[in-house]
């Protein structure tokens, strides 16, 4: 062949360097696996973000712990008008019982005994109060009068009857507003909420 084409020897090939395969597949894993990450991590967030919301596992269909049961209902509690509230003053002030009572009967509980406390609680009651009933009054009658004054102690005795007997004590100086009581009645009747992870 002559010409243009002829090889005199003096001119070489263009010739690339093999292709090393072994970095292209570094290089490609390891953008998927950064990637991966950072979508992994984006839904993390987004998880934190709106509590987990919408995201339940098969094993307990409500939460996305495993373990995790569904929150309880409601409570059932009693109304005001359902509890009957003895009334003793355990300080040292006249005519506590009578205006306590009162004031508690103004907010819809039904009032039964008022007066001194017994030998037992009397001048002996440092905080604002106790309340003192039987054992089913703890999930009852206890929380909803509790919302009327905070800081109370509840007791339990052998009791058999459903009233519930309320010891005011040298601290006490006036019950919660009915706008606090009322907000305090409303989370207590509200479900609790399902525990975390």
């Amino acid at each position: 062949m002559g010409g243009n084409y002829r090889i005199t020897g003096d001119k070489y090939p263009r010739m690339r360097r093999p292709r090393r395969r072994g970095r292209l597949i570094l290089v490609v894993t390891t953008s998927v696996v950064a990637l991966g990450l950072a979508g992994w991590g984006t839904l993390q967030l987004i998880d934190v973000f709106t509590g987990g919301a919408g995201k339940a596992s098969a094993a307990d269909n409500t939460t996305g712990c495993p373990s995790a049961k569904p929150s309880a209902p409601a409570k059932a509690l009693p109304k005001p008008a359902k509890i009957t509230v003895n009334v003793y003053n355990a300080t040292t002030r006249s005519g506590l019982a009578k205006k306590a009572a009162d004031e508690l009967k103004k907010r819809g509980f039904t009032i039964g005994k008022v007066g001194n406390a017994s030998a037992a609680y009397d001048k002996k009651v440092s905080g604002p109060g106790v309340l003192l009933g039987a054992p089913s009054a703890t999930n009852g009658s206890f929380p909803v009068l509790g919302t009327q004054l905070q800081g109370t102690v509840s007791k339990t005795d052998a009791r058999k009857t459903a009233d519930v007997d309320l010891i005011l004590g040298t601290k006490f100086k006036s019950f919660s507003t009915p706008q606090a009581a009322a907000a305090a009645l409303a989370a207590l009747a509200k479900p609790a909420p399902a525990p975390s992870c």
